[in-house]
Formats: structure tokens, sequence, C-alpha cells
């Protein structure tokens, strides 16, 4: 069936058909204005594990979610598919991480990778498999940009989506990142992994087109990360959580303070949504759950302001959806995919 057959005998208000891509809608990636990354990696979490299952318990409850949207009508026409999940990028992380576990446990008994040459390897091997991943991130999300898809990268831990930073820095000579997070994620290094979940914006700022990183909802982080923030104020602003509610107990309204966010972006934005950013009673399985954090409405209309500002949404990502043992945090994690993917296909005037 071509895209319209399959448009015209799809019933968006019947039950989620199993068969179909995610969200119970039809369409492949190629027949879909909208394509989502799977990338099943945590090798560097340095607390809770589970966000390599994010992808597939994401994609398995996607078809609870309800596809009608007040806002814009007949959203799900324009399509979104998720690509096929890499069995071989799960497996791998699967071996790498009991690796990661050991050196982990090594380096809290005070053990040191430069004089402990287990360590020393360890860290060898993972800098190297990271580097096969943003290569293959990059390859796959650019060949997608290529075909003119709004792209989404859904992961795994917060280092996957930097091979897709640096595809987009072939595509636009200049952007910035719109960070949802509560941790600033500016180690240089952490614990030795140039590629740790902990890294992600330090290793995003050497990429010469990000031009302006806004950090919100920041309520976690070392004196080594402040620094690199104080260091750099004309590239970094960070709204950290705290402040934000205590202007908020002032009298500041979330409109007044989400346009402010707004006015220090770019006009081409990248959204990186690691899931911790909102309260941890939404996602209580993530890696590293946080006390604080947004409501999902909450972070959604920060989002709209972004897409209601003429701003480009040029690509995003969400990250750090851990299932536990129930698809609760999968569940919230497949309504915000969704709404971000509607969000993001408006700033780019596909619907």
């Amino acid at each position: 069936m071509t895209k319209k057959e399959k448009i015209n005998s799809f019933d968006p208000n019947s039950v989620g058909n199993l068969n179909n891509n995610i969200f119970g809608l039809p369409f492949t990636a190629e027949e879909s204005e909208v394509v989502l990354i799977p990338v099943p990696w945590e090798v560097t979490v340095s607390y809770g594990s589970g966000t390599a299952n994010g992808p597939k318990a994401i994609f398995e409850a996607s078809f609870q979610v309800d596809l009608y949207d007040a806002n814009i009508k007949d959203a799900w026409k324009m399509g979104i598919a998720m690509d096929k999940i890499p069995a071989s990028i799960k497996t791998k992380s699967t071996r790498l991480r009991k690796k990661t576990e050991a050196y982990i446990s090594l380096l809290e008994q005070g053990k040191n990778p430069e004089s402990n040459k287990k360590m020393k390897a360890i860290v060898a091997e993972v800098d190297k498999a990271a580097r096969e991943l943003n290569a293959h991130v990059k390859k796959t999300t650019g060949n997608f940009l290529n075909k003119n898809k709004t792209v989404g990268l859904v992961g795994g831990d917060h280092s996957t989506p930097l091979g897709f930073m640096q595809a987009l820095s072939e595509k636009y000579a200049s952007f910035g990142i719109l960070q949802v997070d509560a941790h600033a994620d500016l180690r240089k290094a952490y614990e030795g992994f140039e590629f740790s979940h902990a890294s992600i914006m330090y290793n995003a700022l050497k990429i010469n087109a990000v031009s302006k990183l806004v950090q919100v909802g920041i309520r976690d982080y070392c004196e080594e990360e402040v620094d690199v923030i104080k260091n750099n104020p004309s590239r970094i602003t960070t709204y950290f959580d705290r402040d934000i509610k205590r202007r908020m107990f002032e009298g500041d309204t979330w409109r007044k303070i989400c346009d402010e966010i707004v006015n220090q972006l770019p006009d081409n934005v990248y959204l990186s949504f690691d899931i911790d950013g909102l309260d941890p009673k939404l996602c209580p399985n993530t890696g590293t759950p946080v006390a604080g954090g947004f409501e999902m409405e909450q972070a959604l209309y920060l989002i709209e302001r972004v897409m209601k500002s003429g701003k480009t949404i040029i690509g995003f990502d969400l990250n750090e959806v851990s299932p536990g043992k129930d698809e609760w945090d999968a569940n919230v994690g497949a309504r915000l995919l969704y709404r971000m993917a509607l969000l993001v296909a408006r700033s780019q005037k596909r619907i």
C-alpha cells in the first residue's frame, strides 16, 4: 500500500496494532516525516542501569498512547517510525558494561587506572567502542537527515547522541543546544571515560558548530562543572532547578522564565532531553534520579515556547529511560516522546 492508502485505511481510534511500527502507526521509516533512531547503549552509567532497555521498552509501551492531539489536528498522518533496534549494539553494551562495573568497583576501592593495567585496558577498550558507536550514530542519523527527515534519537544513556550532534554540525554551520536534565553533564572524562554519559555536554562543546548551550532544570552537579559554566559565560547559560523554583515561589511565571530561556537560544536549536530532568516520580527507575525537577506538561510547555518563537528545532533526543520492573517509566517515556516528536515536526513546519 502507498502511504496515502495506509492513511485512508488506518483507524487512529482503534487499539494499537502490535504488527505496526511505534505508536501502532503503519508507516515505514521511508514513508515517515519523523524517524526515531534507537541506541541501546549504557556502558558508562555510574549508578543504576537499565537504560539500554529503554528503546525497546518505549516501543512496546507506545501502543497505549492515544494519537489525538488537541492542538495539532491529524498529526499522526505525517508518519512517525522507529528504525530497527540494533541487536549488535545492545550485545556490545552488555559485554562492556560488565567490564566497566568491575572498573568502577576498583575505582571505588581507591585503585588508579594509571597504575593498574587491567583498569587502563578497560578504559582504552571502552573509549574505542564509544568512538565506533559515535561513528555509527553519526552515519545513521546523517543518512536520514540527508533524506530530509526529522530525526530523533532514543537512548540508551545520555552519551548516545554525540554522533547525532556531529552529523548536524555538517548540515548546520551553527546551532544551540537546549538541555533538559537533572545533571550538568560537563565533567571531563568522568571516571576516566572520555565518552561518559556524564560528559556529553563537555564533548558537545568541542563541536565548533555548537554556539550555545542552555541548560534547564540542573540540580545535581560538581564544582568542576560549575567552573566550566563560569568560565564560559557567553557559550553556556544554566538555569538551575533551585533558582527556577525560587523565582516561581516569588512571583515569576513559568511563561516568563521560558521566554527568557528561549531568548538565550539561537535560531537553530537541538533539543537534548534526559528524562531525569522530570520529577523522579515520573521516572523512578532512571539511572541517576534526583529529587526536584519538572512535571511533564511543564517541560513540554518550554518546548512549545521554543516552537512558537519561530526558532527551528533541528533534531532531538530522549535518553535515560530505564523500564525497571514495570512499564511506568516506559509509559511516561513513550508519551513524552510522542509529544516531543509532534512539537519538533511542527517547528520544522511539517505539520
